[in-house]
């Protein structure tokens, strides 16, 4: 049973599913927009989601700028993206509380019939 449990698992185990999340956010962070199934999609808005509001908190408090850049590397592992995060993207958002990313359903792909969507960010 799936009770109280936090992700999908997506038939990966932790490394890929870890690694497969972290290549679409910083895609997401580089690109403004990625397209993905709509699974993925879902579950990588939540990290993006968390990982603005993350940098979004450091621009309101100094002292813990740091602590947050270094909390987000962690997750990001990209020293680049973590600096487009803080300076470029979390101020964009300074006046909204959440919604950060919007997603599209594109339909079913051609392949496999699986549900496709776009993910991006809010300008």
């Amino acid at each position: 049973m799936r009770h109280q449990l936090a992700n999908k698992k997506l038939g990966r185990r932790v490394p890929h599913r870890r690694a497969m999340f972290r290549n679409q956010v910083i895609s997401l962070f580089t690109h403004s927009k990625i397209i993905t199934t709509e699974a993925k999609a879902k579950e990588t808005c939540r990290i993006a989601e968390k990982l603005i509001t993350i940098a979004r908190q450091s621009s309101e408090d100094k002292a813990k700028n740091m602590h947050l850049k270094n909390s987000a590397f962690t997750i990001l592992n990209d020293k680049k993206v973590v600096d487009k995060l803080f300076n470029d993207i979390a101020p964009q958002y300074k006046e909204r509380n959440g919604g950060y990313t919007r997603m599209y359903k594109l339909g079913r792909r051609a392949g496999d019939a699986a549900e496709m969507a776009m993910l991006e960010l809010v300008k």
